[in-house]
Parts: structure tokens; C-alpha cells; sequence
């Protein structure tokens, strides 16, 4: 991947007497459940394990290491944080570990429990020549018990990578799955009044990275299964035809090339990867007609191939594509109105898949495979909406007003690589900001504040 949106390797080891989990034992989270118990988490701040004399500059790395943790483990909302103000116990006049383990300056499980902790997480960190070096310790409160205890050190500017891999392996130790903390987003974002450019950023909206600079609008990116590859669309200027045409690229994370995918005159745009192959979907609007139809194109910009025709000039848009790589879902308008359709990877047996609603667009597979996730409109706005793959269960996952009373609209779903939360973008405070929200729509959370606008961003695969 290139420098500029790079994950530096972190050191990490697991401390030789920590009881981490393992496969084979039941996960203290059980994330199957319809619907997940929020669990007390004691999350003490950071002690400072460096020289006094070199502790008053080192503190705010603390608190920011604290700060993105914190906020990882709500918004997975598998937590309920218990406040500061809660604690019996004076966490600062204590160790990391418990009595049983240090019995002059140990801490004690019973005041933890005392205000109903299920979980607690003790860490603390010093920075050396601008290292950082932190150690943390999860515990569960009832049983006593040591969860996981691992150190992490990288530089300083890697302070928030470790906070979001401390995060991750909070989670797979008490779910025994992955979390998603290390993932990436890319969107169009705008820059100026009249231009949008690609943009990276970290799966909290922090750490942007441009990724382009066409000076002009750049929309639609795409990851590729692997999460080396972003294709997107770019209304480039052409020397020879003295105008500017959507052409569709390739950029390679890897090596930092970038190359032309397809430049048909008109719109070549909405790119989907197709898993575990050389070679993606997207739309061809010839210039001059209305009417779209899929293509398929591999990573070298050769065999364009034809997948949809029609019928009868129909719209056919937005390809997206099942993680079996078998079946595609796209949005059409040949039943007079623009609903979501499925189709076989080569474009055969094609099937509606939504009826209601004025304009249904933007589908997207949960990772699974179950589940689509698209975005409806009716009665003058969008809303996010999921449905099983047969259409069957539609269910909404948004709704919310503009300052103004209006109805906002939220657009442009993306899945999470765990499938727990969809991505989107919502124009509710006036500009098209990012949220995310939780698959049965209980918790939701804005992830962005500025004032520029973000449009079709998609949630990168587990990029490590």
C-alpha cells in the first residue's frame, strides 16, 4: 500500500501468564444472538509507566490512546461504559494486575465487582525517544480471571493503529471473531464547490488521504476483494474530443500506479469487483442515450464484455456482487420504475427483488451473503433499508429530520466487514455526512463533522 494511507507492522506479544482464550472455549460474547446484551465495561484511564521527569509531555498520548479505544468499544456496542465517577476503587494508586498477582500494589476484582463490572480493561504506556510502548490487560470481573494481556510499541504516529489493534483483539478475545477497528473507508468527498476527489480515511473518519487529484469530479469507488485495488470514476478532460468524459480507473494501493480501465464515450462508472477474479462489473452510458447497460472488464482494461442488454433501453446500474461471486444485484428501471433486480454473474435469470417504494438504488451484499442493503425512496426522501436476498424481510434502518423538520435522506449502504453495521451517508445536518448503524438499526453514530460532503463511500475489506 502506499505511504500515505500505510499500516505500520506493531510488535506485540502475549505475556507468558496471561490466560488468553482459545478457540476451543466458549466466547464470553456470544454474537449470534439476535440481539446483543450490552456488557459493563470498566475502561480505567492509562497510567503513565515512564520516568517522572518525562511524564507531564507524555500524558496527552495517554489520553488519546484512551480516547480511541473508548470509542471503538461503544460504538461496537457490545459496552456500556461505567463512568469515571463510579469507581470505588483509586485505579491510579494501583497496578495493572490484580493482588492475587501483585499483593503490595494490586488492585482488587471485589471493587470492580462491587459496581458491576462484567469487564475490565487495565492498561497503561510510556513513550521512549518516540516509541511508544503500552501494555494492557483485559479482565473478567466475575470470574476473576485474566482474559488477555499483550503489549504493543510503534511509533508515536502510529498511535492510533495501536489503539484500533488493541481494539480488534479486545474483541476477538471475548467474541472470537475479528473486529473491524484496523478498516479503512474510501468516498467521494468534496473539495471545493465544483470538485470531488477520492479519499481514504480510517474507519472512523480520522487519517484522511486523498487519493487523487483529477482537480474535477471523481465519484463511485470501489475496494477490491483483497483491498489492494480501488476503481472509480473520474470526468477527465480528453485533448482530442476538447471535452471531459467519466472514464473509469484503476489504482493500485500496492504499488501507487494508476491506470485507465475504460474510456467509452458517456458515463463509465459503478464498479464492483468480482470476488476471486481478475476483473470487475460496471455501467456504460453511451453519450447522447439514457439508457445503461453492465459490463464486464478485467484489471488490464481488455475484454469488455456485455452483460445486460435492456430490455427495451432500460436502465441497468449499479452492479454489486455476491461475496460467492455467483450473483449480482443492480438497480433497473424495466419495470418502469427503478427497483432492485438480481441476476447470475452472466447476466442470465434476472429477478425483481423489491416493489416498493418510488426508487430503490445502491445495493449492497452483507458479507455473508444473506442480505442486501439498499437505499428507498418514498414520500420525498431516502431511507436505508435491508431485505434477504429473496426480498423477503425488508426492514428500515434509518430515519431522521433535517434542523428544518424535513425528512433527511440517507444514501449510498455499505456493509461492514463483519456485517454488524451498514455505512452510509446522510444529509440530516445540511451537508452529506457519515454514519453507521447497526444492522437492526438500534445504535447508530455520526462519524464525521465538517463541512464538506460525502458521497458513496464503501467499507474496505479486513485489511490485515
Amino acid at each position: 500500500m502506499p505511504k500515505n494511507i500505510s499500516t505500520t507492522l506493531l510488535s506485540c506479544f502475549i505475556f507468558i501468564f496471561s490466560l488468553c482464550a482459545h478457540s476451543k472455549e466458549r466466547p464470553y460474547i456470544n454474537i449470534g444472538k439476535a440481539e446483543v446484551k450490552q456488557s459493563p465495561l470498566a475502561l480505567t484511564p492509562l497510567i503513565y509507566l515512564g520516568t517522572p521527569s518525562g511524564g507531564a509531555n507524555q500524558l496527552a498520548y495517554g489520553a488519546r490512546l484512551y480516547d480511541i479505544i473508548a470509542k471503538d468499544l461503544t460504538i461496537s456496542s457490545y459496552f456500556s461504559l461505567i463512568s469515571e465517577e463510579a469507581f470505588v476503587e483509586d485505579y491510579k494508586a494501583k497496578s495493572l494486575r490484580p493482588k492475587e498477582v501483585d499483593p503490595q500494589k494490586g488492585f482488587d476484582f471485589s471493587s470492580w465487582k462491587q459496581i458491576g463490572a462484567e469487564f475490565m480493561i487495565r492498561s497503561g504506556f510510556k513513550v521512549v525517544q518516540n516509541q511508544m510502548e503500552f501494555e494492557a490487560y483485559l479482565y473478567h470481573v466475575p470470574q476473576r480471571k485474566l482474559i488477555m494481556g499483550k503489549a504493543y510499541s510503534g511509533s508515536i504516529n502510529d498511535l492510533r493503529t495501536i489503539a484500533h489493534k488493541f481494539s480488534n483483539d479486545i474483541m476477538k478475545s471475548l467474541t472470537g471473531r475479528n473486529g473491524f477497528f484496523t478498516t479503512k473507508f474510501v468516498v467521494s468527498r468534496s473539495t471545493n464547490k465544483s470538485e470531488k476527489e477520492i479519499f481514504v480515511m480510517d474507519w472512523d473518519g480520522a487519517n484522511q488521504k486523498v487519493l487523487t487529484q483529477h482537480r474535477t469530479i471523481s465519484q463511485s469507488p470501489a475496494w477490491s476483494h483483497d483491498g489492494r485495488y480501488i476503481s472509480y470514476t473520474s470526468f477527465v478532460f480528453h485533448k482530442k474530443m476538447k471535452s471531459r468524459n467519466a472514464d473509469l480507473f484503476l489504482f493500485d494501493l500496492k504499488t501507487d500506479k494508476r491506470w485507465l480501465l475504460s474510456y467509452q464515450p458517456g458515463l463509465n462508472s459503478g464498479p464492483a469487483f468480482i470476488p476471486n477474479r481478475n476483473d470487475l462489473l460496471f455501467r456504460i452510458t453511451k453519450r447522447g442515450l439514457s439508457n445503461s447497460d453492465i459490463f464486464r472488464i478485467d484489471l488490464e482494461g481488455k475484454n469488455l464484455t456485455q452483460i445486460t442488454n435492456g430490455p427495451r433501453g432500460a436502465m441497468n446500474v449499479e452492479p454489486a456482487v455476491s461475496p460467492d461471486g455467483r450473483t449480482v444485484a443492480f438497480s433497473s428501471d424495466r419495470s418502469g420504475k427503478p427497483m432492485i433486480y438480481t441476476m447470475s454473474i452472466d447476466g442470465k435469470n434476472p429477478q425483481r427483488l423489491t416493489f416498493a417504494g418510488v426508487y430503490n438504488s445502491s445495493p449492497a451484499w452483507s458479507p455473508d451473503g444473506d442480505r442486501i442493503a439498499f437505499a428507498g425512496f418514498d414520500e420525498g426522501h431516502f431511507d436505508i433499508f435491508t431485505a434477504d436476498r429473496d426480498g423477503k424481510n425488508i426492514k428500515r434502518l434509518t430515519s431522521a429530520r433535517k434542523r428544518n423538520g424535513k425528512w433527511a435522506n440517507n444514501e449510498y449502504p455499505s456493509f461492514s466487514p463483519d456485517g454488524r453495521f451498514v455505512l452510509f451517508s446522510s444529509d440530516r445536518t445540511g451537508r452529506y455526512q457519515l454514519y453507521i448503524v447497526s444492522i437492526d438499526g438500534k445504535y447508530e453514530h455520526r462519524l464525521t463533522f465538517d463541512n464538506k460532503d460525502y458521497y458513496k463511500p464503501q467499507w474496505s475489506p479486513y485489511l490485515d
